[in-house]
C-alpha cells in the first residue's frame, strides 16, 4: 500500500473511532444522568458511568484535536482499560469486545501519529 493511501486510511480510522467513542460516551453519560438519584445500587453504578463517560468525552475531544491527539489517545486507552476491569469485576463481559476494538483502533492511530509527526528542526544560532 502506498504511503498516501495508508495515511488517508489511518486518518479515516482516527476520526471514525474518535467520533464514535464521543457519541457512545455521550449516550452513556446522558443515560447515567437519569439514574443518578436512584436510591438503590444503581446510584453508585450511575456515578461510575458518569465519571468514566465524562472522562471519555474529554479524552475523545482531545484525541480529535491534532495538537492533543497523544494525550487524548493515551487517556482513552487508560479509560478503556479501567472500563474492562470494572466490567470484569462485575462479571459483565458483554460489550468488552467493542472496548478492545476501540483500544486497538486508538493504538493504531497513535502509532501512526507518532511515526509521522513532523519534526521541527533545531534553531540555528548564528
Amino acid at each position: 500500500m502506498n504511503a498516501g493511501r495508508t495515511r488517508a486510511a489511518v486518518r479515516c480510522l482516527h476520526w471514525t473511532v474518535g467520533l464514535v467513542v464521543l457519541l457512545e460516551s455521550y449516550r452513556t453519560f446522558h443515560g447515567a444522568l437519569s439514574k443518578i438519584h436512584d436510591p438503590t445500587h444503581a446510584h453508585v453504578l450511575a456515578s461510575v458511568h458518569l465519571v468514566l463517560s465524562g472522562s471519555e468525552i474529554v479524552a475523545a475531544l482531545l484525541f480529535l484535536i491534532p495538537f492533543t491527539t497523544l494525550i487524548g489517545g493515551y487517556a482513552l486507552l487508560a479509560i478503556f482499560g479501567a472500563a474492562i476491569v470494572i466490567h470484569g469485576v462485575h462479571g459483565d463481559f458483554t460489550g468488552l469486545e467493542i472496548l478492545v476494538l476501540y483500544g486497538a483502533a486508538v493504538l493504531v492511530s497513535l502509532v501512526h501519529h507518532k511515526d509521522h509527526a513532523v519534526e521541527v528542526p533545531p534553531e540555528r544560532s548564528w
